[in-house]
């Protein structure tokens, strides 16, 4: 099954769009889990079985684990997912980016190694670096979620930058979009992430790629909003979306009720992003 039809069963199992980021800070563990060997493992498992009924996808930031030498755990946690709750979507945030035969390693790394549905990439070095990850079809993956529009403030620097053209020019992120939603659609299953800080533009980009789910990070700690990325950001069927909320509900509580707080964050957040009941 490829990325789209598995977001398509998690759709309609969970009626939800919200996606759960899983970004273990040690800084932040709750008390509980304080000095535990496999504080990182527990902490996320925990999340996971609190919120797995809510979500649309868990969105584990590979950075979080690598950077504590927890890429057993990650491996761990990406099967359990898989195994335990198969109705949901399972995305790497990795947003990996080199030339052909280092992203066959990356691919492999993300669908063989971590068994996602889909990996987040950076489209800076074009076409022919993404190409590999289409290739990966038959670990279950192949999806390839491409940075279009990001949610932080620094994206400006280059994403807004205004290429000229024969109709006077466009945004570098609308370059993106339109070549995720023309050509690399064509070559497997897209997606784009499209931060929930700029709702204007994520309003411009869904009108470049009505058929192609969003990853919409930003919401909660960020600042954005969950019913404007609805409004601004789902496609003609009320739906489309993936909206991450990592910090708010990780850290709703330091203390041993730290998954009841966390469930209740997450109720809270999808229910501000409810699909529609015509979807089709």
């Amino acid at each position: 099954m490829g990325f789209h039809a598995q977001l398509e069963r998690s759709w309609a199992a969970s009626s939800s769009m919200l996606c759960v980021g899983l970004d273990p800070d040690p800084a932040r563990m709750p008390t509980s889990l304080e000095g535990a060997p496999d504080a990182i493992e527990r902490f996320c498992r925990a999340i996971v079985d609190a919120t797995a009924d809510l979500v649309c996808a868990f969105k584990p930031q590979i950075a979080y684990f690598a950077s504590q030498r927890e890429e057993a755990a990650l491996e761990r946690i990406c099967t359990y997912i898989r195994e335990t709750y198969p109705d949901v979507t399972l995305i790497l945030d990795a947003k990996r980016g080199d030339i052909g035969s280092t992203a066959e390693h990356y691919a492999r790394e993300a669908f063989g190694r971590y068994s996602a549905h889909a990996v987040t990439v950076n489209p800076y070095l074009g076409t022919d670096s993404v190409k590999p990850f289409f290739h990966h079809t038959g670990d279950g993956g192949g999806g390839v979620i491409a940075l279009c529009r990001t949610s932080n403030p620094g994206g400006d620097d280059f994403q807004s930058l205004v290429t000229a053209d024969e109709h006077g020019g466009k945004p570098v992120y609308m370059h993106v979009a339109e070549r995720v939603a023309n050509e690399w659609s064509q070559l497997g299953d897209c997606g784009l992430v499209v931060g929930a800080t700029y709702p204007e533009e994520l309003a411009e980009v869904r009108g470049a790629a009505p058929g192609i789910p969003f990853l919409v990070p930003g919401v909660g700690a960020q600042g954005g909003d969950a019913a404007t990325v609805v409004e601004h950001g789902t496609n003609a069927a009320r739906s489309g979306l993936m909206v991450s909320s990592s910090r708010a509900v990780l850290y709703a509580s330091s203390g041993e009720d730290f998954a009841v707080a966390a469930r209740a964050e997450a109720q809270r957040t999808a229910a501000s992003l409810t699909i529609s009941a015509n979807r089709t």
